[in-house]
């Protein structure tokens, strides 16, 4: 199947995605009010949340352009310093963009 990338097709799947992020979100809220929460689970979750970031952080690393990896540095160090990570992100995206505007 094939969505023409036109003004429609694009919306189209903006609305699809869209759906499809709001139906994992809500269905993960929903099966896990099955799911009694006790320490093994907790820390499961907390390993898988960790899991999946370093998944997603480790290839920029690897393969990417310089402002990917000074990002991840500032990011990184910010977040050791201030222990917040809502600076620390701020702080990477910074460090992205000057490195990327120099270069």
């Amino acid at each position: 199947m094939t969505i023409e990338t036109t003004t429609l097709g694009v919306m189209a799947l903006i609305t699809i995605m869209t759906l499809v992020t709001l139906i994992t979100r809500f269905g993960g809220v929903f099966v896990m009010s099955f799911v009694r929460i006790n320490p093994r689970v907790e820390s499961f979750i907390n390993t898988m949340a960790s899991s999946v970031l370093i998944a997603i952080i480790v290839p920029m690393a690897v393969a990417g352009d310089p402002g990917a990896l000074a990002a991840l540095v500032a990011t990184a160090v910010a977040m050791l310093v201030l222990h917040k990570p809502l600076p620390a992100i701020a702080i990477g995206l910074l460090a992205a963009a000057t490195v990327r505007y120099w270069l």
